[in-house]
């Protein structure tokens, strides 16, 4: 955040009584405003606008009543520091996930982390997973659907935003998230359903698209690497009239690779145009669409006999592909959305977004079932999309108020708001017979036998939503956060095959929230903040009653902390998460379920982001995780949660050269820690720890752009949970190199 190098700003008699307004550099990081009234000390206020960015309002004395002869105190100019984040810094001050406004991490009474392009762009990341690796919280994988899946805090998530909106099948379903139009990534710890109602409780990610520029810019990339991997993007923006009130921004990208797996290919397409129209100086709309495709060979992982467990008959190669080299595994996504703000005043803005995404895919691969006694024979069954492709469509609106005002002396920030979501899901898959392939002597192309079932049915989810939030400043250094929402929702099942199994559930829900934040001096926060969310649960015990919601209930303390003039950004919370009203089997009646079982997550974590000195920025996580079941008729208490090490740490940094002739040189370190996990809720097996280490150098001088990332470095060899007694190998050694060029 600075003028060019060594200028400053003047501007002389503004308005009426006031003399000067200066600004100028304070330090690399931030600005100095400096405003001289005529008469006396003019009245300077900063607030943050929607449409407009940070605005001072200035009133000189000369525009009140008449004052008296001002005092050589009064005559001293106002002075004002605006601190932001220097181009290329990690470090993000503000987030808008935890309140839907533009808010200070410090005022958060939990706990956030924004991972920025920046950081995604050094790391040489192509997909969500590979971003967020910095994030040591999160443990990531590729699901069979080729959908990105996540765990946080212990508990798999399904609460994925685009822009705020929930895109719940935008994550699920429509592959690998492209970074190519993100700008940047925030994850909520915790529970969220005050905002964005029904969801798992370990946490929220949000991804934030980029927005047009109202000057022009142009990028464009060629990225080739291991695996005959290559990737060109192009991201172009600016303005398209004379008065800039009309922008546009548009991002292209097209991705192919192999793999170290047998016969694996993927190839995604992106297209995201984006166009802007401030309307009038107080009314902006955004308009956006994006395309997706991807065609991506499906995972099933490897048994763990044989990979992360012995094996009488050897180690099964990592390269081994279960499936059949026509498998078939098509995704086409494609988004239209609004988001509409207007600001009535300096204290009242309201925005109305809506999102609606169109989802098709097409299945036809075989499935992992179980290895047999032998150790080598593997049982399969073939998955065909039969009558087209399956749908999976959802629809989001949000409508909300923000104001800004006192009650009692006491400032008052509300948003209250409400917000309406569907999703449907219809699809015709059937289940049939294929032949067993030998692990370590493989046959492929062999026929698909008889169908065994079939599923044709039309699933629908409908969600409304009112919520109210509140931040309430008791004293300079004293905030306090009181939130609740109301859900209601319903869910039905229509199977075209079989009428009886027809079923429809309404529920209704309270989610609230309570958060406190104390600041003993300017750079330290102190939190405390209960919350709570929900997940509705299908079906029926024994006797008819229907299910009721799982419920997240969390507890968190913390501190937050700003260093090295607001560079540098900490948080350390500690917390207790529990997950109530689960489904376990009923003992009484085996065939049906009761709502007994509770799972519990117990934590510390602790991240550090930011410009630890010019040029040289880090991100460093570090999760201490007790996840285990507490209550169940099933799996036995204290079992560990799945894929959930104790311990879990990263470090992303660089060093960029900001001097001498070595200027736009830059090198950066990866170092992932994971310690053991368990494969399943049984704990049959468990899966080893690993340190991966990755490495970049890169160069940028001008308007060119030259790097190399190396990924895991020393090739160590390391797994990820998939499911019962199966797992998946990671990549090997891998390196990519990037051309890119800016202006």
């Amino acid at each position: 955040m600075q003028l060019a190098s060594g200028e400053s700003f003047q501007l002389s008699k503004p308005v009426a009584g006031i003399e000067l307004i200066t600004v100028a550099n304070a330090d690399a990081n931030t600005l100095r405003v400096t405003v001289v009234g005529e008469t006396g000390a003019p009245v300077v206020e900063l607030f943050d606008s929607q449409s407009e960015g940070l605005v001072f309002g200035v009133t000189s004395t000369a525009s009140t009543a008449q004052q008296p002869t001002p005092t050589p105190e009064q005559q001293l100019p106002i002075e004002l520091q605006v601190i932001g984040a220097p181009e290329g810094s990690y470090n993000v001050p503000d987030a808008s996930t935890a309140t839907k406004t533009p808010t200070p991490l410090r005022d958060i009474p939990q706990s956030i982390q924004v991972v920025p392009r920046q950081s995604s762009e050094a790391q040489g990341a192509v997909n969500a997973i590979d971003a967020l690796r910095s994030v040591g919280v999160i443990q990531a994988f590729n699901s069979p659907s080729n959908g990105d899946v996540f765990t946080i805090r212990g508990f798999q998530t399904t609460n994925i935003l685009h822009n705020g909106l929930k895109d719940y099948v935008g994550g699920a379903t429509t592959g690998q998230t492209q970074l190519n139009d993100i700008e940047q990534i925030e994850v909520l710890r915790g529970p969220a359903s005050v905002l964005y109602g029904q969801g798992n409780p370990g946490g929220t990610i949000n991804f934030i698209t980029k927005q047009p520029l109202s000057e022009p810019y142009f990028a464009a990339s060629m990225t080739v690497g291991s695996y005959s991997l290559y990737q060109p993007t192009l991201d172009i923006s600016g303005p398209l009239n004379s008065d800039k009130t009309l922008l546009y921004r548009l991002n292209v990208s097209y991705f192919n690779t192999e793999s170290f797996v047998d016969f694996f290919n993927s190839q995604r397409y992106l297209i995201a145009p984006v166009v802007s129209w401030q309307i009038d100086p107080n009314t902006k709309v955004t308009f956006e669409t994006e395309f997706r495709y991807q065609q991506q060979f499906p995972r099933t992982g490897l048994p763990a006999v044989g990979t992360v467990l012995s094996n009488p008959n050897g180690k099964i190669p990592l390269s081994l592909n279960t499936l059949d080299v026509n498998a078939k595994n098509d995704t086409t996504s494609v988004l239209l959305g609004y988001n509409l703000e207007h600001r009535f005043n300096d204290n009242w803005s309201w925005v109305n977004a809506f999102k609606v995404r169109f989802v098709g895919f097409l299945r036809d691969s075989a499935n992992s079932v179980a290895l047999q006694p032998d150790g080598r024979t593997l049982r399969r069954s073939e998955q065909t999309d039969i009558g087209g492709p399956g749908v999976d469509n959802e629809y989001a609106l949000d409508n909300h108020v923000t104001g800004k005002f006192k009650i009692g002396g006491l400032q008052n920030e509300l948003v209250a708001g409400f917000d309406l979501y569907r999703e449907i899901n219809i699809y015709n898959r059937t289940m049939s017979t294929v032949g067993s392939i030998d692990l370590f002597n493989p046959v492929y192309g062999q026929p698909v036998g008889a169908v065994t079932s079939t599923l044709n049915q039309k699933t629908i989810n409908d969600d409304i939503g009112l919520y109210i939030q509140d931040l309430v400043t008791l004293a300079p250094n004293l905030k306090l956060v009181l939130g609740g929402r109301g859900d209601f929702v319903q869910s039905s099942v229509t199977n075209f095959l079989n009428a009886s199994a027809n079923r429809s559930q309404p529920d209704q829900a309270f989610s609230p929230r309570v958060g406190l934040v104390y600041q003993p001096i300017q750079p330290i926060s102190l939190y405390a903040s209960y919350s709570q969310s929900f997940s509705q649960n299908l079906g029926t015990a024994f006797g008819g009653s229907l299910f009721k919601p799982s419920t997240g209930t969390q507890y968190e303390v913390g501190v937050k902390g700003d260093f090295l003039s607001s560079r540098l950004s900490s948080t350390l919370a500690v917390y207790q998460l529990t997950l109530s009203n689960v489904l376990t089997t009923d003992p009484n009646n085996p065939t049906f379920n009761v709502q007994t079982g509770e799972q519990r997550s117990r934590g510390i974590e602790l991240n550090v982001t930011g410009e630890i000195l010019p040029g040289w920025n880090a991100i460093a996580s570090y999760a201490y995780t007790d996840a285990q079941v507490t209550k169940d008729n099933v799996y036995a208490i204290g079992n560990r949660l799945p894929n959930v090490p104790f311990n879990s740490a990263s470090l992303w940094t660089t060093y960029t050269f900001s001097k001498s002739n070595l200027q736009g040189l830059g090198f950066g370190l990866g170092l992932f820690y994971v310690g053991e996990r368990q494969g399943d809720l049984n704990n049959a097996f468990s899966v080893p720890s690993y340190v991966r280490t990755d490495a970049a150098v890169y160069y940028q001088r001008g308007h060119l752009g030259i790097a190399l990332n190396f990924k895991n470095l020393f090739n160590v060899q390391y797994f990820t949970p998939r499911t019962i007694n199966f797992v998946y190998p990671e990549d090997p050694f891998t390196v990519q190199g990037t051309v890119s060029w800016k202006f």
